[in-house]
């Protein structure tokens, strides 16, 4: 039935497109959707737009930069895989091609991405950044305004429901740094870093020790550069694949068994086995393992690639927290002081989605996140949903892009039926859109909603 629906969509829109008046408010202004708003055209809005796709409901992907999966795109650098093997990683109705290898190169993975927009004919409005969406209880919508880029051009998006898809890793988070400003080398996140021979010869000091700030580290070194990397806080370092398998798939596999404490302590006897006690190296644990920390707090054990190698022969060198930045690098909470000529921030993203989003019941104005734990954190009220935030990578926004294209397809064809059934009408002559129970949604041409 909803394939049906879809069909009466596309009729009703193909006469409304010979429609001037239509067309102009629609160019201008305003578009009703009569399926999903979905904010964000990374691998995780994609995945809820294959789904719905896949049941027949049309939706709107908003994108604010040019392509899709911008992070990916424009804010990795060259030398990424995904950190867990390809089955864990695929999108939901398409697996990735057989002669992938184990763990995709990033530019593989893009293409992967493609090869999924086109299959499902997913088609983004790039170029258009959220300034505001907020549910109207008169009209029981969302409306969701943007803003195009680079222009004065302002539009509005009218729906029964919204998708947010923005993610946790929506923007780069800069730390406050006393003396930041007073260093006088190149100083960069992450984000812009691409590869490591513009540093070449040179000191750089990489702050944060996550699985982005090991895998910058052992890329400086691998270009003759110098690197150190900051290790304030306790980390979990895995090997990346034990017992022939990866550590994650054969976690996954124990967890099935056993409590998550006992799988706990056996990955890490095995991982003090194949790396020693990292302790000795300056980096310790934290007193919970891996996987019950990783459940309570979300943080992500390192997968480790080769970097402990390298500090273990002395190629990286590991230093405690920053105290201070002077002109010429740093000084370190245990007194010492060095220079550098660079400093990496490898201090990661949060989430954006306070900035935009009036709504303060689901997610939370703190970090930009669900305020429900995984696995309740994907629906909230009046057909608010958020994909792409459960801390559990590319195979928890799969799970919950799933949920969300089955929930909506419960209430699609009644809801639609308020638009077709003239519940919802838009006035060509008035080029006025109007909700029965007697509220006006837009007026004139060039009104803002």
């Amino acid at each position: 039935m909803a394939m049906s629906m879809s069909m009466q969509w596309r009729e009703t829109q193909g006469k409304q497109l010979h429609d001037p008046f239509f067309l102009k408010s629609a160019a201008d202004t305003c578009r009703f959707c009569p399926g999903p708003i979905i904010v964000g055209a990374g691998p995780s809005g994609l995945a809820v737009a294959a789904c719905l796709k896949e049941k027949g409901i049309p939706s709107v992907v908003i994108e604010r930069s040019t392509c899709i999966a911008s992070l990916w795109q424009l804010k990795t650098y060259d030398r990424l895989r995904l950190h867990l093997p390809k089955q864990f990683c695929e999108l939901p109705l398409k697996a990735f091609p057989k002669d992938f290898p184990t763990y995709p190169t990033k530019q593989q993975f893009l293409a992967y991405l493609e090869s999924y927009a086109k299959e499902f004919d997913i088609k983004p409005a790039f170029g258009e950044s959220v300034e505001s969406a907020e549910f109207d209880a008169g009209m029981g919508m969302w409306r969701v305004r943007t803003v195009l880029f680079g222009k004065e051009i302002h539009r509005t998006y009218l729906g029964r429901w919204l998708v947010v898809a923005t993610g946790e890793n929506a923007e780069a988070v800069v730390p406050e740094i006393e003396g930041m400003e007073e260093f006088e080398g190149t100083r960069i996140h992450t984000s812009v870093y691409r590869r490591g021979n513009e540093f070449e010869g040179k000191k750089v000091l990489v702050v944060g020790c996550g699985n982005s700030g090991m895998e910058v580290c052992l890329d400086l070194c691998n270009h003759n550069a110098r690197p150190s990397i900051v290790v304030r806080d306790s980390v979990h370092v895995l090997p990346q694949e034990m017992l022939g398998r990866s550590t994650f798939g054969l976690s996954m596999s124990l967890m099935s068994w056993f409590p998550v404490q006992t799988v706990d302590r056996f990955l890490l006897f095995i991982s003090w086995l194949m790396l020693g006690d990292t302790a000795k190296l300056g980096i310790k644990r934290p007193d919970l393992g891996p996987l019950a920390l990783k459940s309570i707090s979300g943080k992500t054990p390192v997968l480790d690639v080769g970097t402990l190698a390298k500090i273990k022969s002395g190629d990286i060198k590991v230093c405690p927290g920053i105290q201070r930045l002077t002109r010429k690098g740093a000084e370190f909470v245990d007194g010492i002081s060095e220079d550098f000529d660079a400093i990496i921030l490898a201090t990661g993203y949060r989430s954006n989605v306070p900035s935009w989003l009036k709504e303060r019941e689901f997610f939370s104005e703190k970090d930009g996140m669900p305020r429900r734990p995984f696995p309740n954190g994907w629906k909230g009220e009046n057909g608010l949903y958020a994909v792409g935030f459960t801390k559990r990578g590319l195979l928890g926004a799969s799970m919950d892009a799933r949920r969300i294209a089955d929930d909506i397809e419960q209430c699609f064809e009644v809801e639609a039926n308020q638009f077709m059934g003239g519940k919802i009408v838009y006035a060509a002559e008035s080029n006025t859109l109007i909700c029965r129970k007697g509220t006006t949604v837009h007026e004139g041409t060039n009104a803002p909603l």
